[in-house]
């Protein structure tokens, strides 16, 4: 919901030259941006780990000015909020994150293909002083994966405050492809993220029963823990890697003057050939690359529209909904796009095909068929500090001491995950599948690929092979990525053995 405070911070920061941008329902012009002198998109800092095969990140405290110069406490890797952009490739790979912070944090590597010894949930907690130093193996494509805390019953309220970094996995083709790569000028990561700040500018997570039945939304957008910013672009092809780090915000991705957006990477990494799209879905924890032609030197803007969850049909979104439709929130600006012919071209055109394996999954024998449905109650309770609303997975919430399910190594198995309140996320670890079927229908183009987290809206049908082991101390997750859901007990854990 869109509040008076939010809109006159908006007014404030626009006069400021600022943070205008940012605020749902506020919806200034590209030109507006330019004439104000909007600051330009910052990227994240760039850890090249293709030497060395190593990495270090700390968990740190800090502070942050959002908002009119404001401070406030924020958390985040080797910064004080978010962290930064890993870039690692096949074959081994020794992290080191430190924590120091006075309470238990993870790192658990949200996309990644690797045991569960070394996937950094909620059962492998990093202690204030302490360190952890998995010794890994990276074997999957090219993608964009996440890293973020995972600590059972307070991971919505640190990755709200910043914990949270992106990893590029790279292979040193992409020229050959035909791929925009050069970081932070043709190829931006995106971190977009919403949040709602106080009178004094400071960083606000709330508890309400309606914070905890739809997930933390917020009313001002962040981008890269940016607020008001223009990214600035060259006059060609230009790769978008985006990551929806938002709690619990599903966004409706589109260009403001509906040039298409080319699909080219979905969470598991290369798809066959581009796909256009007009609007692309992206729930939290998904990740999407697509390319954006600018050789025609016009600028645009990444726009959303509105939220299925903060409409008119959720469970108890009737009011937000209605609030959000008198406020104008249900479509808003995320970032202005503005070009700069003096930027250095090095992609001209879209190509015709990038080379990624379409999953072929169909090809082997399902073990198994397994049900979920994505539960949401009515109950009473306290989980992590906050209330919770009866969040479970068939029925069951989660616990720490309880494997809800076991696989078997090398077993393809099909997954039928269901809801009837709410679009809810749906991430897996360990493990990249292939979306059948979503309510009977041929996936969505933005379903294409290799996945690991999809939107749950009705039944979905998703085809999985389990190559990674995982067993009782550590086993992998299965869990809704709207974190006050998944903090609150939609949550469940498996063995693959």
């Amino acid at each position: 919901m869109t509040t008076r405070r939010g809109l006159l911070a908006g007014g404030v920061a626009l006069a400021a030259g600022a943070a205008a941008y940012g605020v749902l329902g506020a919806r200034p012009s590209v030109n507006l941006a330019r004439a104000t002198g909007f600051p330009r998109l910052q990227m994240p800092p760039l850890l090249d780990t293709s030497e060395s095969g190593r990495f270090d990140v700390t968990a740190q405290s800090g502070t942050t000015s959002f908002i009119g110069g404001r401070a406030t406490p924020t958390i985040g890797f080797n910064q004080p909020y978010l962290g930064p952009v890993v870039r690692v490739q096949k074959g081994p790979l020794q992290p080191k994150v430190a924590n120091a912070l006075s309470w238990p944090v993870s790192s658990h590597w949200h996309g990644l293909l690797v045991p569960g010894e070394h996937d950094g949930g909620p059962h492998l907690p990093i202690g204030p002083g302490s360190n952890w130093t998995p010794d890994m193996q990276i074997d999957q494509p090219p993608c964009t994966a996440f890293f973020h805390t995972h600590i059972h019953g307070r991971t919505a309220q640190d990755v709200y405050a910043g914990l949270a970094g992106v990893i590029h996995i790279v292979d040193g083709h992409d020229a050959e492809r035909g791929l925009p790569e050069t970081y932070g000028t043709d190829d931006l990561t995106l971190v977009i993220q919403d949040r709602r700040f106080a009178g004094d500018g400071r960083l606000a997570y709330a508890n309400s029963m309606m914070d905890i039945m739809h997930g933390m939304t917020g009313d001002t957008i962040l981008v890269n823990g940016q607020i008001g910013t223009a990214a600035h672009v060259p006059t060609g092809i230009v790769r978008l890697r985006i990551v929806n780090a938002s709690n619990a915000r599903i966004y409706s991705l589109r260009l403001s003057d509906s040039r298409p957006m080319h699909l080219i990477a979905t969470d598991g990494g290369y798809l066959a050939r581009p796909i256009a799209l007009e609007t692309l879905r992206m729930g939290p924890g998904e990740r999407a690359e697509i390319l954006v032609d600018f050789t025609s030197g016009h600028d645009v803007s990444l726009v959303s529209d509105g939220d299925p969850n903060q409409g008119m049909g959720g469970m108890m979104g009737r009011a937000r909904g209605m609030l959000d439709g008198l406020t104008g929130a249900r479509r808003f600006e995320v970032l202005p796009i503005l070009v700069d012919e003096r930027l250095p071209v090095a992609v001209d055109k879209i190509p015709d095909t990038i080379g990624g394996k379409a999953p072929s999954l169909a090809d082997f024998e399902i073990a198994k068929t397994r049900r979920f449905s994505l539960d949401m109650g009515m109950g009473g309770g306290m989980m992590g500090g906050g209330m919770m609303g009866g969040f479970a997975i068939n029925g069951d919430p989660f616990e720490m001491a309880v494997v809800n399910q076991r696989v078997r190594l090398g077993d393809t198995e099909k997954w039928v995950v269901s809801t009837t309140m709410l679009a809810h996320p749906f991430h897996v670890h360990g493990v990249s599948f292939q979306v059948v079927r979503e309510n009977g229908r041929d996936p969505l183009p933005e379903s294409s690929g290799w996945k690991d987290t999809v939107v749950i809206d009705g039944e979905t049908e998703l085809l999985m092979r389990f190559t990674q082991p995982a067993g009782d101390r550590t086993p992998f997750m299965y869990h809704c990525h709207i974190l006050e859901h998944e903090d609150g007990g939609m949550m469940g854990q498996f063995t693959v053995a």
